[in-house]
């Protein structure tokens, strides 16, 4: 009895710890996704890496990524201000030694500055290896400008460590470069930074500086593009409008429509590539009109808008993924462009070459003359150029529409009064000057 007992209160017991432990129900998961309406997604595990909208994030997005079409001024002025580039690493200031007739002849910069320190308690370490060998003779000055000469025969920079004694030898330096306030040279410069190849900029817009990392050859460029700003006295920005068209039929944009739509005398030249074309445009053709003529044939997308600046001469890019509305095919596309403002054939010219491209390589590139005041419209390019499936539900006669117009910053010498924009006679009047 007590054991029948006994099994009646481990069964009671049981049954009442069984009530109260959690009840699930079966669930159906299908590739490891739970689909039951009740439950949470299993999620394969991700990589560590960036996530896109982080990787996307910019502060010059807002600046960069807005043109306001109602207010646009081709030619503007603005006052001159200086731009000054600065060495972050050199560490202590070296000791006031004097140098005089000290000569050197096909030596590697570390044998050299072994040999000039040789008597004093400084020691010479090489960071990095400087395969270069250099000749000279320093008749007299101080060891700061001794060895600062050196170093730049070497294309190598160094840093001094007092407490250690230590004389570094490098060949990569950390630049700053100290920039006015003004947006529009700031773009200038970053742009044109990227469009030389110096992609490891960080930029503070609140104290307008620009620090990057380089070798001899980046702080030469860096320092070109800061001299040909304040000798040329022009930037070049572009605003750019990208869309994508869907013909309404199972038939192409027929664009020699364009002619009697928008004026035959307002497209002055047609520039074939590759693939697609550009046409060169009177201001009567800009995107108010020219969308209205593609709305009359097919839908159209404005997948991305924005603008990228360049000191004159200089060339520069404009990234469609930074600046679109969303992830498209087409946001892998980069617009490059190089141009110069000046003087051909006795008429004031802007020669500009542009250059689509993606990271699979180049898809066209057109050489573009035209005057202050023209647009460009690169037609052409079919969107099946970005489809990397073999299969796609986009029509094959849909394509890529680009509209660029340019404008001129004429930089002013300080203490000049600055003009208010011009247009009109009154611009050709001042690009004849």
């Amino acid at each position: 009895m007590l054991s029948l007992c006994s099994v009646l209160l481990l069964c009671g017991c049981a049954s009442q710890a069984q009530k109260n432990q959690p009840q699930f129900d079966t669930v159906q998961v299908v590739d490891n996704l739970v689909i039951d309406e009740r439950s949470v997604p299993i999620f394969p595990r991700k990589a560590a890496l960036t996530t896109d909208t982080a990787r996307r994030f910019a502060i010059d997005l807002p600046k960069r990524c807005t043109v306001d079409w109602n207010n646009q001024r081709v030619l503007s002025f603005l006052p001159e201000q200086p731009v000054e580039l600065i060495q972050l690493d050199k560490g202590d200031p070296l000791p006031a030694f004097a140098v005089s007739n000290f000569s050197f002849e096909k030596m590697y910069l570390k044998d050299v500055l072994t040999k000039l320190l040789d008597g004093t308690n400084i020691a010479v370490v090489e960071d990095e290896n400087l395969p270069d060998k250099i000749t000279g003779t320093i008749q007299s000055g101080d060891l700061s400008d001794a060895v600062e000469l050196m170093a730049k025969m070497a294309r190598a920079y160094f840093t001094y460590d007092n407490d250690m004694r230590e004389l570094h030898v490098k060949r990569r330096a950390s630049f700053m470069m100290k920039m006015p306030g003004d947006d529009d040279v700031i773009m200038a410069l970053v742009d044109g930074m990227r469009g030389a190849g110096i992609g490891n900029t960080l930029v503070n817009w609140q104290d307008h500086t620009l620090s990057f990392d380089g070798n001899y050859q980046t702080e030469k460029e860096a320092r070109q593009i800061i001299t040909d700003l304040g000798s040329q006295k022009y930037i070049v920005s572009w605003d750019v409008d990208v869309y994508r068209v869907y013909p309404r039929t199972d038939n192409p944009i027929i664009w020699m429509n364009l002619l009697p739509s928008l004026g035959s005398n307002n497209v002055k030249m047609s520039i074939p590539g590759v693939v697609g074309r550009a046409l060169v445009v009177s201001p009567e053709i800009n995107t108010g009109t020219l969308q209205q003529f593609l709305s009359q044939q097919g839908n159209v997308v404005l997948i991305s808008q924005g603008s990228f600046s360049m000191p004159n001469g200089w060339q520069s890019r404009f990234d469609i993924g930074q600046c679109s509305r969303e992830e498209r095919l087409e946001t892998d596309l980069i617009i490059g462009a190089d141009a110069k403002y000046g003087m051909y054939g006795g008429m004031p010219k802007l020669d500009a070459k542009i250059v689509l491209r993606t990271h699979n390589g180049e898809i066209a590139s057109y050489q573009i003359p035209s005057n202050l005041g023209d647009n460009t419209v690169i037609i052409g390019i079919p969107t099946h150029t970005f489809v990397s499936t073999p299969e796609t539900l986009i029509s094959p006669f849909a394509e890529l529409v680009v509209f660029m117009s340019p404008r001129l910053i004429s930089v002013i010498k300080a203490g000049e009064t600055p003009r208010a924009p011009l247009s009109g006679q009154a611009l050709l009047d001042y690009l004849n000057q």
